[in-house]
């Protein structure tokens, strides 16, 4: 499908909230968790220490039903920096693009491009006076739209005399400690910060989901990405210090949110909840009169998406909504409230898999597309930084794997998933072929606005790539992580 062709289908009216008024503009923050769900003591998390997000969200909104496009960073980036569907826009296997002449169909932009042509300074921060805060991430599936962000942008002093400003920081954690591309030669690979971090968590104290086994090892890396979580608090701290010691806190809107779910196995790159759902808390500045939906302390329970976030912003900004697939939620010109929230995965690194998913305010079906195993498929990055994958392997080798750890290594596809989140937030019991009629009404709905969805949007997860495209990626994998003994080639499909 012809991008004029699909920009032609998703026309939709330009909506101009303003928000902030005629006159002067206020500054907009983002602060991107990386690999998080609900996982900040404000949410309810036990044995995270996250005090400054947990003000945020005391002084500001809460919400509870905010999911990503896809459960890793480069897919979902791509959406929510332009407020498009990736599979819309054709960003949707992970880091794709990098090396082509791609470019994002016609009136498909970066937000910042936008915030820029209004007078918004725009700043990727890295730095807090000598303290290191972001990562200065981009990692978009598109690298020919011209500047991201205004150049020498990365420190935070740049921002007081250049008002209004769009800053974002990217947060260092939750990640592990890859980049230097040695992961490969490493017995264990670190999590960022790990050294650092305050042992909030302890294994002994944790309780990890029930889908692993209770094994050490689990114990020992679900404490990590706990204490990892209280390391992001620390350091979005120190920017939102920072913010305050400046005297500019009450001229900028704070939006945190995560850019997809939890870095766990089955968390990121997986369209469960966990893989999807994501905390975001928006903090309104005392300079400016707050819309009606926003509450000191208020919990939304709304459905979003994080591509939301992207025409919002505009919104907040004062410009009127380009055309974009993603709804302004804030504002007295707030569109009309979403019934389902839509999620796709495809290709992730070297592994090819075609999931689509879609919540409403308490089910959630995914459909798996794409055939042999799922979670048990060969990921190299995942078999060697995740040390809770070749345990599991191990268990389920020699006999030792039971209940729904069992199920999971087990699973193939295509095949289709029906959760209750309500009842069942962890995701165990599949409901596709209950009997019950609250369950098939579920079912047929969901299933319904799916097919709806994939049509409407264009998904070009249909289009395969080319196989000169993908198979590099099994070589840059092998090198960057290894291979581990049991695969062989056909495990790279």
């Amino acid at each position: 499908m012809k991008a004029s062709v699909i920009l032609s289908v998703l026309a939709c009216v330009l909506v101009s909230t303003g928000a902030a008024g005629a006159g002067r503009r206020p500054n907009i923050l983002w602060l991107i968790g990386e690999n998080l769900s609900h996982d900040l003591g404000c949410y309810g998390k036990k044995q995270v220490h996250t005090p400054h997000l947990d003000r945020l969200a005391a002084e500001g909104t809460r919400y509870t039903r905010v999911f990503a496009t896809n459960p890793a960073c480069a897919p979902s980036r791509s959406a929510f920096f332009t407020g498009w569907y990736q599979t819309t826009t054709d960003t949707h296997p992970m880091r794709s693009h990098r090396g082509d002449d791609f470019r994002l169909p016609e009136g498909v932009r970066p937000v910042t491009q936008h915030l820029r042509d209004a007078g918004y300074f725009t700043a990727n921060i890295k730095t807090v006076g000598a303290h290191s805060v972001g990562t200065g991430k981009l990692d978009l599936n598109f690298v020919n739209e011209g500047p991201i962000y205004h150049e020498n942008s990365d420190r935070w002093e740049t921002l007081k005399n250049r008002q209004p400003f769009f800053a974002v920081v990217n947060a260092e954690e939750n990640e592990y400690d890859i980049y230097d591309r040695k992961s490969a030669e490493k017995k264990r690979v670190e999590w960022v910060g790990e050294r650092q971090h305050v042992e909030h968590a302890r294994p002994e104290d944790v309780t990890p989901p029930p889908y692993y086994p209770d094994h050490p090892v689990v114990r020992q890396e679900w404490s990590r990405y706990l204490n990892s979580v209280s390391g992001m608090d620390l350091r979005f701290g120190k920017v939102l210090d920072q913010l305050r010691a400046d005297r500019l806190e009450d001229d900028t809107i704070i939006l945190f949110f995560g850019d997809n779910g939890q870095l766990e196995p089955r968390g990121i790159h997986w369209c469960h909840d966990n893989g999807l759902r994501v905390p975001m808390i928006i903090r309104w500045p005392g300079n400016f009169p707050a819309p009606p939906q926003i509450t000191p302390g208020g919990v939304d329970g709304r459905i979003l998406s994080l591509i939301d976030v992207t025409a919002t912003t505009l919104s907040l900004a004062g410009l009127p909504k380009p055309l974009m697939q993603g709804r302004v939620f804030l504002g007295t010109q707030a569109e009309e409230p979403r019934r389902f929230a839509f999620a796709a995965r495809d290709r992730i690194d070297e592994t090819r898999q075609r999931i689509r998913s879609v919540h409403d305010e308490r089910f959630h079906y995914i459909r798996t597309l794409s055939a042999g195993p799922t979670f048990a498929s060969l990921n190299r990055y995942k078999e060697k930084c995740f040390a809770i994958m070749p345990v599991m392997r191990e268990l389920h080798a020699t006999g030792q794997l039971t209940g729904p750890a069992l199920e999971l290594m087990q699973r193939t596809g295509p095949c289709e998933e029906l959760y209750d989140t309500q009842a069942d937030p962890h995701e165990i019991a599949n409901l596709l072929t209950s009997a019950k009629p609250e369950h098939r009404e579920a079912l047929a709905r969901l299933r319904t606005a799916l097919d709806a969805w994939i049509i409407e949007t264009g998904d070009r997860g249909q289009f395969p790539e080319p196989e000169d495209v993908v198979a590099p990626f099994a070589k840059e994998m092998h090198d960057w992580f290894g291979t581990p003994t049991w695969a062989d080639p056909p495990a790279d499909r």
